[in-house]
């Protein structure tokens, strides 16, 4: 991959704040002309700078407004354990992220469901029972202060 410049960057940044905004007013917002900007956003494509363009969604209007941290610690932490839990943790949609971490334990979940009931079961029924799953520890979120659409939010003044 080639190294980014000042422009590549500009173009990166207005395009996190704005994934819908026209080539032609991200050139004049970057100080291209149309066709040099396409051609920018292509490259950066291709290269893997830009993975893909979304709407973010607020989860809570679509009520899924529960969030809760799960610390998750493994019975194997070998290779072939590792890569079933990976696969197995991406086929439930409740888990929004998944990491693995440095720690006392193996893996840190983000879960969105719409209340307790429903985390409940998740925990029970999914997270549990996911490959090499030995101990989870539930950490509910009382206030989103910053996230991704905050982020989103600020940045376009909505």
């Amino acid at each position: 991959m080639e190294q980014l410049d000042k422009l590549d960057l500009a173009i990166l940044q207005e395009l996190q704040t704005n994934g819908r905004i026209t080539v032609t007013e991200l050139a004049s917002r970057v100080g291209l002309s149309k066709t040099p900007c396409q051609i920018r956003m292509r490259k950066l494509e291709e290269q893997g700078y830009i993975l893909g363009y979304v709407a973010l969604v607020d989860q809570k209007k679509i009520g899924i407004k529960y969030v809760a941290f799960v610390q998750v610690s493994l019975s194997d932490t070998r290779t072939r354990a590792l890569n079933a839990f990976n696969e197995a943790v991406r086929t439930v949609p409740e888990i929004e992220q998944c990491y693995m971490i440095a720690a006392s334990f193996d893996y840190l979940l983000k879960v969105r469901t719409s209340d307790m009931d429903n985390y409940r079961r998740i925990l029970g029924e999914k997270i549990s029972s996911l490959p090499y799953v030995t101990q989870t520890s539930t950490f509910v979120v009382m206030e989103e202060v910053k996230d991704i659409e905050s982020r989103f939010t600020q940045a376009s003044g909505n």
